[in-house]
This record gives C-alpha cells, sequence and structure tokens, in this order.
C-alpha cells in the first residue's frame, strides 16, 4: 500500500538526504493501515517536492519523551548540534492527542 504524507522544508530534506530514517507521527486512524513493507510519498509542503521510501519497522510509543529515548537524535530529525526536545513535538500535536493515540516511530529507507 502506498501512503502519502506532508512535511515541512527541514524534515523533507533530512529524509531525502537519507539522514533521517525514522518519521514520527500520531498513532491515530489515518496510521491505522501503515503496515511494515508499505511505501510512503513524502510531500515537502513548501516546494512539493516528492520522496519514496519503504517501511522496514513501526513501533508505538505512549508519548514522544518515550520515543525519543529509543533513537538517537539525527536518526529523528535533529542535527548533532542541536538538543532533541520531545516537546518539540507539541507543535503538531496536543497532548491529548497523545494521550489518546499514543504516537508512532515509523523506521524509513529510500527507495
Amino acid at each position: 500500500m502506498k501512503h502519502i504524507m506532508n512535511l515541512a522544508p527541514q524534515p523533507f530534506e533530512a529524509i531525502a538526504e537519507g539522514k533521517k530514517t525514522v518519521e514520527m507521527r500520531l498513532n491515530d486512524e489515518r496510521r491505522a493501515t501503515l503496515r511494515v513493507g508499505d511505501g510512503i510519498e513524502f510531500e515537502n509542503i513548501e516546494t512539493l517536492d516528492k520522496v519514496v521510501c519503504k517501511v522496514v519497522n513501526i513501533t508505538r510509543f505512549n508519548d514522544f519523551f518515550e520515543l525519543y529515548s529509543h533513537f538517537d537524535k539525527t536518526l529523528i530529525g535533529y542535527s548533532e548540534s542541536e538538543i532533541a526536545d520531545p516537546a518539540d513535538m507539541y507543535q503538531n500535536y496536543t497532548a491529548e492527542k497523545i494521550a489518546q493515540y499514543g504516537v508512532l516511530a515509523i523506521e524509513i529507507i529510500l527507495i
């Protein structure tokens, strides 16, 4: 199955360059059909450029704090010089939605 996900320019470029190999998302209804082996077409929300990846693993976590503790910060999109703060994800998701659904670490490879 092929899925389409939108991304801001910075995480899009990190995936396109092969640096970001874990996409983090809310484990909501939209992700319910996501399976290992599926394709994901990521689209840059500003340039509309696209990159296609394959899902190689999916791990569910209760929240982003738990997820961040399991991955190197560069794999989830931070540079070596940045501080990886799970609270950054509150820009995208409310605490209520995170508590309701949990979150996913979607491990990907470029295809």
